[in-house]
Formats: structure tokens, C-alpha cells, sequence
């Protein structure tokens, strides 16, 4: 199966750069896919099959930062116009509007959707209560460059972020302290929190480095072929795929650190990347303007995605096992 081509969809539809991506988890109908972009029009596709289910209006600049809670009920988007919003993700009305004094860069919903926390340029994190929206946010301050990424952890005792000042920094929320931090030789373009919660992915330069999250200690650094701006680690914590500035997206083994494959498909440096909560494959978002998903085994029926048997392997040398890989329409 290793011969066979890699098909990406290609999910059109944004205008300019796609900055950030985030699924759901899976739910009863299946699950879903948010898309932050330039174009301040963040959209919501259905995850295995990338049909695209609605636009969300009403920022008036750049999209950064986009999050669905685990059920798909709720988005969160922050944009360059200073607002972080949430929706009702299921009519696609706006629920709230936090303004901020600059732009607002991540979102992240905690575990039962409660809380909201933002990360802007004002080098600030806060946490909004989404039972008492008019209520002051609890502020996190400590940064001294601009927020990247934001996530809740432990049960939403502990906040993890990472920033252009070249620093990850765990929060303790019930005091508002930072409690541990990592330094970084330059900034970290992307941060994940594994599934199971115990696994941090970090990327910097060419760097994929994978943390202890209750420790901070490392676990695996590997160097890539490419300055690499997104990395995420499969479910199972078997693989990791990544993607950067020469265009094309990487799989790697988690354990050994070597490269499975690699495919290019997109016409300008890849910014995001992420798996499905099931791990059958991986989405891309690019400069090209486009969203990709990867199908993460090759030839295997899944979505649009579909595997035919055929009658002879000797009838056609592409054939693998008596298998081709089809792309539906």
C-alpha cells in the first residue's frame, strides 16, 4: 500500500491564508472542522468529507484563531479586529462579542465549554466566563511578546501557552501564577495538546519537540527538512505529521523519529496542521489559501476516500495488493 498515490481533498472556498485549523471530537453526527483565514470568513466543514456547512460573519479583518467545543455546538474565532466571538455553530448566530485592545490571535473552549480563554498582542491571556459574559475575564500577564496559542489542561485546573517571546508557560488558574516555563532558541510556531492529554508538541525552526506535560521535561526532539510551522501527533501517538515552508507535508514515526512519507500538494508554505479526533486523516491549511485533508492510510475506505478491489494484480503494476486507491467526486 506504500506505492499508492497520496489524493488530498481540497476544500476551497477562502480567499486568502489559511492560519488555523481545529477539529471536534466525534460526535453522533460524525464531526467537524473549523478554518481560520485571512479573509475574516471562518468556515465550518463537515471533518471527514470537507463539505463546507456554513461561514461565520462579522469580523472586519484577519480570522487567527478559530476553536469548536467538543460537542460542535460552539465556535470561537479572534481576528485582527481586536473582538474575539462566540457562536451558536449549529444556527451560525453570534453569542458574544469580547473586546480586546488588540488583535486577537487563539481561542480555546474549556472541557464543558464554560470558559473561553484568548491570547492577543497585548501580550495578555485572558479567561472569559461564559455564563457571566459581562463579567470582568480573569487576566494571565507575563508574556512579553504577543500570544500564539492558548489551551486548557488538567481538567482546566492548568493553562498552557506559548508566545513570540520564545516562551511556553503553564498557569495555575485558581491563583492566576505562572508555575512553569520553557525557553525556546526561537519562537514556537505551534503548540498541541495530545489526546490523552500527557503529550505537548511544540515546532520551532526546523524543530518538532515533544514534552512531558506534566513535567516540562522532553521526550523526543526531531530535526525536519524544512523551517516547520505546525505539527500534530496521531491519537494513538504512533505518528506525527508536520508541514512548513517548503511546501509538503511530512509523516514521521513518533518512537524512531523516521520519515514515513512525504507529499506535496499545496502551492505555498503550509501554516496548520492537525489530525481527526479519529486519526483517519489530517488537515492542512496553507498560504495557497486552501484546506487539505490527507488520508492518513493511503488506499483505505474512508469518506470520500474509496479503496476497489480489482480483478488481477498483474493487470496493472500500480496495483498493490489487489488494491487501488480511488478518489470520489
Amino acid at each position: 500500500m506504500a506505492n499508492l498515490r497520496q489524493t488530498p481533498l481540497t476544500c476551497s472556498g477562502h480567499t486568502r491564508p489559511v492560519v488555523h485549523l481545529h477539529f471536534s471530537d466525534v460526535t453522533d453526527s460524525g464531526y467537524y472542522l473549523i478554518s481560520a483565514c485571512k479573509d475574516g470568513k471562518p468556515m465550518l466543514r463537515q471533518g471527514d468529507t470537507g463539505d463546507w456547512i456554513g461561514t461565520f460573519e462579522g469580523h472586519k479583518g484577519a480570522v487567527w484563531g478559530v476553536a469548536l467545543n467538543s460537542e460542535a455546538t460552539k465556535a470561537a474565532t479572534g481576528a485582527a479586529d481586536f473582538n474575539a466571538k462566540v457562536w451558536d455553530a449549529v444556527r451560525g448566530e453570534e453569542l458574544h462579542s469580547f473586546q480586546h485592545n488588540h488583535i486577537v490571535k487563539c481561542v480555546e473552549f474549556s472541557k464543558e465549554s464554560e470558559y473561553l480563554a484568548t491570547g492577543s498582542n497585548e501580550k495578555l491571556v485572558r479567561i472569559f466566563d461564559l455564563n457571566k459574559p459581562e463579567a470582568d475575564p480573569q487576566v494571565f500577564s507575563g508574556h512579553t511578546s504577543g500570544i500564539r496559542h492558548a489551551t486548557f489542561f488538567d481538567n482546566d485546573k492548568l493553562l498552557i501557552t506559548c508566545a513570540d517571546d520564545k516562551t511556553l508557560r503553564v498557569w495555575d488558574r485558581s491563583s492566576g501564577l505562572e508555575v512553569k516555563k520553557l525557553e525556546f532558541p526561537a519562537i514556537p510556531r505551534s503548540m498541541e495538546l495530545s489526546k490523552d492529554g500527557k503529550i505537548i508538541t511544540t515546532t520551532h525552526s526546523n524543530i518538532v519537540t515533544f514534552w512531558d506535560s506534566k513535567e516540562l521535561t522532553k521526550l523526543r526532539e526531531f530535526t525536519v527538512p524544512t523551517q516547520v510551522n505546525s505539527a500534530s501527533l496521531h491519537p494513538d501517538n504512533s505518528i506525527f505529521v508536520c508541514g512548513g515552508e517548503d511546501l509538503k507535508m511530512y509523516k514521521f514515526h513518533y518512537t524512531t523519529g523516521v520519515e514515513i512519507e512525504s507529499f506535496k500538494g499545496h502551492f505555498g508554505p503550509i501554516h496548520c496542521v492537525r489530525f481527526s479526533p479519529d486519526g483517519e486523516l489530517y488537515a492542512s491549511g496553507s498560504e495557497d489559501g486552501t484546506l487539505r485533508l490527507w488520508q492518513t492510510t493511503v488506499g483505505k475506505t474512508y469518506g470520500l476516500w474509496r479503496c476497489v478491489e480489482q480483478p488481477s494484480a498483474q493487470e496493472n503494476t500500480s496495483i498493490i495488493n489487489n488494491k487501488q486507491e480511488v478518489t470520489a467526486n
